[in-house]
């Protein structure tokens, strides 16, 4: 079956295919860079990676552009508080955006996008808009959308903005318009304020005119997919539809997929509560990169994940018995004999069949994962009881090949990303954040990955001469360091705490 994703609009599930018959092209709302990133954040952005990738799975050629909000009323404070130009401000938070994404192995998209880069784009969208009198301008110099004038509103979301009287909060903005279900699509320059001079007037832009502007710019005025978080359903998502095809009188986007909430420990994420967590949080505290990115992706996204601790310890094991499963297929030797066990053959022909088809029904990562280890369990079995054949080995390895290329977390990349994130926190003053465990095992005069290589090599050829007291040594050193060696008839493998 071809991939088919829920579409939010539509209500239902449709197949995903590039309607230029080129390429997929497809929309992502990017992060305002006014922080480091959040889990919340991450999990969307980590499934529309998975998107990318079954898409690409499927044979699809990709054209995903995200933008960057770079200017809104969070820099503006926060910048000036801190006394730096926006510029300077936001380019910090989106650097580390980008390291993040790079930790969590979330593909880069194809085209990026920042808002203070298209300004003239958004001017011109506004300026299309007033030409038909759907925008108007407020007495203090702000450009509005008339809702009046856009009778398909809602038709997203499924609101019904018809009994909402003026002077109700729809829109978050603290500026003049003529009725409270108007939204601001240009805003006037405020004392102190980033502003541009353009022929609306000096101003900025308001932030759903961004993501219209830009979109159309790089896909066109229709395109096949546009993504972001449930959050952003209403009234961002809304209000794009909105000034984008009143403006084109065209469907702005065909598809629409959007990615729940998660909840930390069964609540609502929230500093208040004590449990908002970015990823660096999560690194200082001795969580690894690869865990997360599994643990985010356990659930489908259009369910809401419970992101626990005691998830991530599972999500931590459950990496562990892939990476020791992959390299046991791998580096092993197996018989060079036809498969003498049929139903092994069938059985890991099924889980290929199977992964692929969970992936294909709108993303259910729960049942792809479910897939990957009832092999993993039929492989190992077999392997253990001298079953498996080199054909059967090549088999699996395709499997995980391609298991990989969907949720990335075979490479072991965990520790060099924990010292980055240990490195940021002394740059930071942050150390008081980083756990015990992690200043043992990565601070100053730990062990870096080719000197744990040198101990190992060393213990292999002390038991070789039979100094087995140098051997248990080694051993102790390492484990004190946090360092976990596992001996087996395939050689000797190591792993941190």
């Amino acid at each position: 079956m071809p991939l088919e994703l829920f579409n939010t609009l539509s209500g239902k599930n449709e197949p995903l295919f590039a309607s230029d018959g080129h390429a997929l092209r497809f929309y992502c709302c990017g992060p305002t860079v006014y922080d480091y990133g959040h889990i919340g954040n991450f999990r969307t952005f980590l499934h529309v990676d998975v998107l990318r990738r079954a898409a690409r799975l499927n044979g699809l050629a990709l054209h995903h552009v995200m933008n960057i909000t770079d200017v809104d009323d969070k820099i503006i404070r926060n910048a000036s508080a801190a006394g730096k130009p926006i510029g300077e401000y936001s380019a910090r938070f989106e650097r580390a955006f980008f390291e993040d994404m790079d930790a969590l192995n979330i593909e880069q998209p194809e085209d990026i996008a920042r808002a203070t880069e298209n300004i003239p784009g958004m001017v011109s969208l506004i300026e299309r808009l007033a030409s038909e009198d759907i925008a108007y301008k407020a007495e203090d110099g702000s450009w509005y959308f008339r809702i009046a004038r856009f009778p398909g509103y809602g038709k997203l979301s499924g609101k019904d903005l018809e009994g909402i009287e003026d002077g109700a909060r729809v829109d978050l903005d603290e500026y003049e318009k003529d009725s409270a279900r108007d939204f601001a699509l240009w805003k006037a320059t405020k004392p102190g304020e980033t502003s541009w001079e353009t022929p609306l007037g000096p101003g900025r832009p308001g932030w759903h005119i961004e993501c219209s502007a830009m979109a159309m710019k790089y896909l066109g005025n229709s395109f096949d997919l546009h993504a972001g978080g449930e959050d952003l359903m209403f009234p961002h998502h809304e209000n794009e539809i909105a000034q984008s095809e009143a403006a084109t009188h065209e469907p702005f986007a065909r598809h629409w997929f959007h990615v729940r909430f998660l909840l930390v420990e069964g609540k609502k994420m929230s500093k208040s509560e004590g449990n908002f967590f970015t990823l660096r949080d999560l690194l200082l505290k001795g969580y690894r990169a690869s865990a997360i990115r599994f643990l985010l992706l356990s659930v489908p996204y259009r369910h809401q994940l419970n992101f626990t601790f005691d998830g991530l310890i599972e999500s931590t094991n459950a990496v562990d018995r892939l990476r020791t499963f992959n390299d046991r297929i791998r580096k092993s030797t197996w018989p060079d004999t036809p498969p003498t066990d049929d139903s092994l053959t069938s059985l890991i022909r099924k889980g290929d069949l199977d992964f692929t088809a969970a992936l294909n029904n709108d993303l259910n990562t729960a049942e792809a994962r479910a897939a990957i280890f009832d092999v993993l369990r039929a492989v190992n079995t077999a392997a253990d009881q001298s079953r498996l054949t080199r054909f059967d080995a090549e088999e699996t390895l395709a499997l995980l090949n391609k298991f990989d290329s969907i949720f990335a977390v075979l490479e072991d990349r965990d520790a060099e990303l924990t010292r980055a994130a240990l490195t940021w926190a002394e740059a930071e003053g942050r150390m008081a954040d980083v756990s015990p465990e992690v200043l043992e095992t990565f601070g100053t005069g730990s062990l870096t990955d080719a000197g744990i290589d040198a101990l190992v090599a060393e213990r292999t050829q002390a038991k070789q001469q039979r100094n087995f007291a140098r051997a248990d040594a080694i051993r102790n050193e390492l484990l004190e360091k946090g360092i976990l060696l596992e001996d087996s008839k395939e050689g000797v493998r190591w792993k941190r705490k």
